[in-house]
């Protein structure tokens, strides 16, 4: 035997394990090292070969004993390899959370996962050489074909939303994702993943009914919202004729001569009280019902702050004394604008001031205090010493017509002034809120823009 006779360039160890020409040179290489290639020659080969024939024969023997034991360690070693990926394949592809399928050109399913299994409702071995058609409701064909068509033309993976038939005639919406792969064959396969979304699909669509639903219902609430403005503003306008004219009429009365007596000025008086009242009243809803209907036209330009608070302490200071209640308002060492229409900022200021002489305790105070804040804004805030509100009457509070537990009391009221007055500030670029303290008293302040800043 010749050492220079050429080997097989390749072994073939099991159907998935080729053994490569450098990989046999070093088990040779391995085997001509090894200890036992020292043993002597048998005597009886000597005598029957020449001597350097039958070392040469012997030393070619052991040497393929000695690979083929080296071989089949490898083999060993490769067959241990594949037990282990064989089970990493298993956990990764047939315990994946998501199903998966490959299918050829033809659409036939060449192999799936058990999660895809589980989601057909179809046991594994029955998949296999089954169209994947067979499992798409047939108006989602369309589209899963579209999906492939896609793909083959961009090459780029592709995903969509179908709905599958299970083998029970139940159906589930699942996400798919596709992408291209080749097999040893050459051919093109398409590798199909797919995922339960069934939960989230009913979700979206119960979602997009209760949109549906709710859009309804603020179109409802909008129009009724709208006839509701609608009948005030005509209320309103109806009562302030027939108002100012007994307002009128009670007002000549009360200065007629000859003098009315005790009773007669009472009655007048009550006239006049109610009559004013039921005026400012009617006043509110009108102004309102304006609001909520957008008709409200302002005139903005910049206000000297100082003189408007000034302004409003005239006006308030009789009501005040009335009620002994004593109202102090803040000094301007220089003037300070703010972009503001006068006569809505006058009401804003006299319903904040009106609110605090009236929930105040006997013998209370109010005070006006303004600052500069960010963002080129100041603030102006009355506070009063009343009972304070706690935080269910906090979240009420800007809510038209609530009283906040006095609609049975002694005090005048509407609920109106607060909503009226935080909206205007709105209107006018600004905001308005409240701090309160329960036994303590209650801050209401709001914010507008200044006028060339502090000037």
């Amino acid at each position: 035997m010749n050492n220079s006779q050429p080997r097989s360039t390749q072994t073939r160890a099991t159907d998935d394990t080729v053994i490569s020409l450098d990989a046999l040179q070093s088990l040779r290489r391995r085997a001509e090292d090894s200890p036992r290639m020292r043993l002597a020659l048998p005597q009886e080969i000597v005598k029957e070969m020449k001597p350097e024939d039958a070392q040469l024969l012997f030393h070619e023997l052991r040497v393929h004993q000695i690979e083929l034991e080296q071989q089949n360690e490898e083999l060993r070693r490769v067959q241990v390899e594949l037990e282990l990926a064989r089970e990493r394949y298993f956990n990764l592809y047939d315990m994946a959370p998501v199903g998966y399928c490959t299918v050829n050109e033809q659409g036939l399913i060449l192999e799936a996962n058990l999660t895809a299994a589980t989601l057909l409702g179809v046991p594994r071995s029955a998949l296999v050489k089954r169209p994947i058609n067979r499992f798409l409701v047939p108006e989602q064909r369309n589209s899963f074909q579209h999906c492939c068509e896609q793909l083959r033309a961009s090459g780029e993976t592709q995903c969509c939303e179908l709905q599958l038939i299970r083998q029970d005639g139940a159906t589930l919406w699942v996400s798919v994702t596709v992408n291209l792969a080749k097999c040893m064959t050459g051919d093109s396969m398409l590798r199909v993943m797919f995922k339960d979304v069934s939960e989230r699909v009913l979700q979206d669509a119960a979602l997009r009914k209760k949109n549906v639903e709710l859009e309804s219902a603020r179109h409802v609430a909008e129009k009724a919202n709208g006839a509701k403005s609608e009948f005030l503003a005509s209320m309103s306008h109806e009562l302030r004729s027939p108002l100012n004219a007994i307002l009128g009429f009670a007002q000549l009365m009360d200065a007629s001569t000859p003098a009315l007596t005790s009773k007669q000025k009472s009655s007048i008086d009550q006239i006049l009280h109610g009559g004013w009242y039921l005026l400012g009243l009617v006043n509110e809803i009108l102004d309102l019902s304006s609001i909520e209907a957008g008709r409200v036209s302002l005139v903005m330009a910049p206000q000297s702050l100082g003189d408007v608070l000034q302004d409003c302490h005239t006006l308030i200071e009789p009501i005040a004394a009335s009620s002994g209640i004593h109202v102090s308002f803040p000094l301007f060492d220089e003037p300070c604008l703010v972009q503001a229409d006068p006569r809505r900022l006058k009401q804003v200021v006299i319903n904040l001031l009106s609110n605090a002489i009236k929930y105040n305790r006997p013998a209370g105070k109010v005070d006006v205090t303004w600052s500069l804040r960010a963002e080129h804004r100041v603030r102006v805030s009355v506070q009063d010493g009343g009972l304070g509100l706690d935080a269910d009457q906090l979240g009420q509070l800007f809510q038209p017509f609530s009283r906040l537990g006095q609609e049975t009391g002694t005090l005048e009221g509407t609920g109106i002034g607060l909503v009226v007055s935080k909206r205007l500030v709105e209107l006018m670029g600004g905001s308005m809120g409240v701090h309160s303290t329960v036994g303590v008293g209650s801050v209401f302040w709001f914010e507008l823009l200044l006028s060339g800043g502090k000037s």
